[in-house]
């Protein structure tokens, strides 16, 4: 069997970013349980708010055409979000909304979400990690009937939560993106 292929999409592009940081951790966790990870930047795949009248103008921007195949040819997919105003940031939601209205011959719209699992994470300087965040992403996703894995990870005090490595420095967060990691790739080897 092919190696498992994990895709870490951080939801943040901000220099210095806490999330950023966080999908680093958690790539280098896929990788260290042997999957072969592919950490991308949204900054890479521009893209303008999701407008109906423009898909049927302009058709599908390319990019949220190369974010599905990216997804598509992965076996699970980590999001690691920032909170804004107890929600997902702009960057995250508008990227999910394109990506579901990019459908390939022979394939249901928004399909890339049903055939595969997906994990949540979030990093905030607050003492609730980016929950409430992680709340909306779930709905988002699920309502994208994505299986979302129940483990998530809601990293509190994230200004403190990193040594000069940037490496996590608790032992409660580094078990906690742990089980994360397990059991995304035991829900991926098994919708494989």
């Amino acid at each position: 069997m092919s190696a498992l292929k994990i895709l870490v999409v951080p939801g943040s592009l901000r220099t210095g970013s806490h999330n950023a940081k966080l999908a680093m951790a958690a790539a280098h966790e896929f990788a260290q349980a042997g999957a072969d990870v592919t950490r991308i930047s949204l900054a890479d795949y521009p893209l303008p708010i999701y407008d109906g009248d423009l898909q049927a103008k302009s058709g599908v921007p390319k990019n949220a055409v190369n974010l599905k195949r990216m997804m598509g040819s992965h076996h699970g997919v980590v999001i690691v979000t920032p909170e804004y105003n107890s929600s997902v940031p702009p960057l995250v939601k508008n990227t999910i909304d394109w990506i579901t209205r990019v459908q390939d011959p022979h394939e249901a719209r928004g399909q890339v979400f049903r055939e595969k699992p997906f994990a949540i994470a979030a990093a905030s300087e607050g003492r609730l990690g980016g929950t409430r965040a992680l709340a909306a992403l779930r709905l988002i996703l699920s309502a994208c009937h994505a299986t979302v894995v129940p483990n998530q990870l809601a990293l509190s005090f994230a200004d403190q939560a990193y040594d000069d490595m940037d490496r996590l420095k608790k032992e409660a967060d580094i078990e906690a993106l742990k089980a994360l990691v397990r059991q995304l790739i035991e829900v991926s080897q098994h919708m494989m």
